[in-house]
């Protein structure tokens, strides 16, 4: 049976099959509506492969010394494509969305007849005329990467042996991700006979292997009630209750108060000279009369504040968050603090991430991340900041005895999207003399040996201090891949093949 479509109506839709997507963005599909569309017309410049060739011309020779390794150039890929509008007006409006889209840096850039991916940037947008409905026009990317890619593999092993078979048509560059199923002083990954990265040392046979740090206390939620709200004292006025929801501990009351205010809790431990405190945290504020403040203090043997870390919100005016790492007890605004608003303060409405004070002899060491908690992110810090204090007067050298964490607001401005502590932890750090190798490495410890952006990462945070060896790629083919010490690590590889 036929059908007949009448002459002044729109012929039935057909799914172009040559689309482009950039960014995640399908712009065929974007772009287009019933007023309007845009239309992938034609590719050119994906298959192009032009080397960068140095030459030395010496005289009496015939042709030239090649100098160095050819190296892929850059290359560039056009795509041809309509776009149309019913009225002029509508035409503009829908360009600009396109300008929009495509002012991006290093994004994939993807056809729909292909399943391999590029990461390019755009170098020219063809600007129509002013009184335009209708346009056929090109987009021209510059791919500062030669290479189109395949999706991410990622492999499991639980063997310290591994044979990986890059199967693209050019080497690979690798994510190594080693999960410690024991101690370590160290982690090695050695590509074939030659290639290695290593964190940490081996112990030499006549070498003691020491803790360089000890647990001393890790709260989770679980086990609030062996602290106590006798004793707690924070920069305001302490009020409400703090309580868990079994994945970390959140704010049962704030309490009332016309200043800041809110719960808190202080714990006793064993006294400890050098000492580690972390805490993980989590909050949320979209809206900007909301405030907040979640921090630690640590106090001496005599209830002398040794100093504090927060992350707050000080603000009624505007969605942010900042920092704060104090030496000693409160004295003025801005006064001790070596983390504060005037270094750490972000327009941001969500802050996912952890608060770190170490003390090591006189040094004092503050260090805020926010921490990735995406997929495309991973579990890597970010946004860092570490600052240092030498304590040369001696005069926060009290052993640290008692820990206090306390989540509050400002007078009755609106609470925060669930503020939370996920995580509350205290270290012993322990001298390490020469005859001595610590282990750097526990169970549960992750170490990333990142060959893309050439990082280590010990728990996503950068380590470089002690890596040694040089980044690698993966060859064409078949790649062997040892893990030592044996027996301790799990191990993932994530790659993405890639094509001439």
């Amino acid at each position: 049976m036929y059908q007949f479509v009448e002459v002044t109506e729109p012929s039935p839709s057909t799914q172009p099959s040559l689309q482009t997507t950039y960014n995640g963005i399908n712009l065929d599909d974007y772009l287009s509506d019933s007023s309007g569309s845009f239309m992938t017309l034609n590719v050119t410049g994906r298959n192009r492969l032009r080397r960068r060739i140095n030459l030395l011309n010496t005289l009496g020779m015939d042709g030239a010394h090649e100098e160095q390794k050819a190296t892929e150039d850059v290359h560039e890929i056009i795509v041809s494509y309509k776009m149309q509008d019913k009225t002029n007006e509508g035409f503009i409006e829908r360009f600009d969305k396109l300008k929009d889209l495509l002012v991006q840096q290093k994004k994939r850039l993807e056809f729909t007849d292909d399943d391999k991916f590029y990461y390019a940037t755009l170098y020219d947008l063809e600007t129509p005329e002013e009184n335009t409905r209708d346009l056929i026009g090109t987009i021209t990317f510059v791919c500062s990467d030669p290479y189109k890619y395949g999706e991410e593999k990622e492999l499991n092993f639980t063997d310290d042996s591994i044979i990986i078979d890059n199967k693209g048509t050019a080497s690979a560059k690798p994510i190594i991700e080693l999960t410690a199923k024991e101690k370590s002083t160290f982690a090695m990954v050695t590509l074939g006979d030659e290639q290695f990265n290593i964190i940490g040392q081996p112990a030499d046979v006549d070498e003691v292997v020491v803790d360089e740090k000890t647990k001393v206390l890790e709260e989770r939620g679980e086990t609030l009630n062996e602290w106590t709200e006798s004793g707690t004292d924070v920069d305001g006025e302490v009020t409400g209750q703090l309580t868990t929801d079994g994945t970390g501990i959140v704010v049962q009351s704030y309490g009332s108060g016309s200043r800041w205010h809110g719960p808190a809790l202080l714990k006793e431990i064993e006294p400890i000279q050098d000492f580690e405190v972390e805490m993980r945290l989590r909050v949320k504020a979209e809206n900007p009369k909301v405030t907040y403040r979640i921090e630690f203090y640590i106090f001496d043997e005599n209830m002398d504040v040794l100093g504090k870390m927060a992350i707050m919100d000080a603000s009624e005016g505007r969605v942010q968050y900042s920092s704060e790492g104090r030496i000693g007890p409160f004295v003025g605004k801005h006064v001790n603090y070596l983390i504060s608003s005037e270094n750490y303060q972000r327009n941001k409405n969500h802050f996912h991430g952890m608060l770190r004070m170490r003390r090591i002899g006189k040094r004092f060491e503050f260090y805020v991340a926010r921490i990735g908690h995406t997929s495309e992110e991973g579990h890597i810090h970010h946004d860092t900041l570490t600052q240092v204090f030498n304590d040369i007067n001696n005069e926060y050298q009290g052993r640290l005895k008692y820990v206090q964490i306390h989540i509050g607001k400002y007078g009755d401005t609106p609470s925060a999207n669930l503020p939370r502590i996920n995580a509350f932890e205290v270290y012993e750090r322990n001298e390490v003399t020469v005859d001595e190798t610590p282990y750097i490495i526990y169970p549960g410890d992750v170490v990333t040996f990142d060959h893309i952006n050439d990082d280590v990462l010990l728990n996503g945070e950068l380590s470089k201090d002690n890596f040694f060896g040089d980044f690698f790629e993966l060859k064409k083919g078949q790649n062997h891949l040892t893990i030592t010490p044996e027996n301790t690590f799990d191990t993932v590889v994530k790659y993405r093949e890639r094509y001439r």
